[in-house]
């Protein structure tokens, strides 16, 4: 009965590790697309705002003004309507953890 539990609880852990990799690989992957404006890892050059190392709170509440129409942009506004709480949520942590 103990070797059972300690088996499960192995596969317990595996599974949560796998799951934890998946959102990590899903967060950069979502990220990866806001480099064509804001750089590649958030380290943008010029006029377009720099997002590594912003606070996640003031990053998803700005993905989710524009998604709302409270704040305006030529493309953000659109682009965010694309993106679930979820994603939001992921992408801001990536770009919250990065260096700036």
């Amino acid at each position: 009965m103990r070797m059972s539990s300690c088996i499960g609880m192995v596969v317990a852990a595996l599974a949560l590790s796998a799951h934890a990799q998946s959102d990590a690989t899903r967060a950069r992957d979502l990220a990866a697309t806001c480099a064509n404006c804001h750089g590649t890892g958030g380290k943008a050059q010029g006029a377009i705002p720099a997002l590594a190392g912003q606070p996640k709170a003031d990053l998803v509440q700005k993905l989710n003004d524009f998604r709302d129409g409270k704040r305006q942009a030529t493309v953000m506004h659109q682009l965010a309507k694309g993106y679930t709480p979820e994603q939001i949520d992921l992408i801001a942590g990536w770009f919250a953890q990065q260096k700036p």
